[in-house]
């Protein structure tokens, strides 16, 4: 299939602090699942958005940190290559991190009123992270920050304590079933996860904007 010929535009989005060891032809070897999609023949080739007005995907050799506002056009083998992009990021991540990842139907159009059926826009965070620890710590944070925000709008966030006491309840859970069981390598897929390196967090709730910058 041409990426012309492609039904989604799929965004990546997210920033991966690195090991300070970490050089640009790891990098270019890990993210060769991505790039490779895209038909390009290096890193250097395909860092290129889609969109001029995205920055790509960025090395900051400085920082050490691997920055992702890249869109590329493809179809649902994509969560392949992002599956093997993710288990390659773990052996060059410092921290845990998030990635966002947003399929958008290109053939969709909501300001068409003769449209039927609904969009099969999908929206998913991946992580990743040089542990299953420091995964599970940044899946925990984001789901804190979104139970909070909901609760927060009912709650003063000085009672929420015992809510987020609970959730650490379960995530640690979590992990002493992961420590227990062979799969020490890779996080337990949760319902809806990807897989891979670690899982993701589901959206909905409408058609997402694109990022702005």
């Amino acid at each position: 299939m041409s990426n012309f010929n492609a039904p989604f535009e799929i965004h990546l989005h997210g920033d991966v602090p690195l090991r300070p060891e970490v050089a640009y032809e790891q990098l270019q070897e890990a993210l060769k699942p991505l790039w490779k999609y895209s038909g390009a023949r290096s890193l250097a080739d395909g860092a290129a958005s889609a969109y001029e007005e995205e920055p790509g995907i960025e090395f900051d050799a400085k920082r050490h940190l691997l920055q992702m506002c890249w869109t590329v056009r493809g179809d649902d083998d994509f969560r392949q290559s992002l599956d093997e992009m993710c288990m390659n990021l773990n052996d060059l991540a410092d921290q845990g991190a998030a990635i966002e990842v947003t399929f958008y139907d290109v053939e969709f159009d909501e300001d068409d009123e003769e449209e039927e059926g609904d969009s099969r826009d999908d929206f998913t965070i991946v992580f990743v992270g040089p542990t299953p620890a420091a995964i599970m710590q940044v899946q925990r944070d984001l789901l804190v920050q979104d139970v909070v925000n909901m609760m927060e709008r009912h709650f003063d966030g000085a009672e929420l304590g015992g809510v987020v006491a609970e959730i650490d309840k379960l995530f640690t859970q979590r992990f002493d079933a992961l420590v227990n069981s062979l799969e020490i390598g890779r996080p337990p897929r949760g319902p809806g996860g990807s897989g891979g390196a670690g899982g993701s967090h589901g959206g909905g709730g409408g058609r997402r904007p694109r990022h702005l910058h």
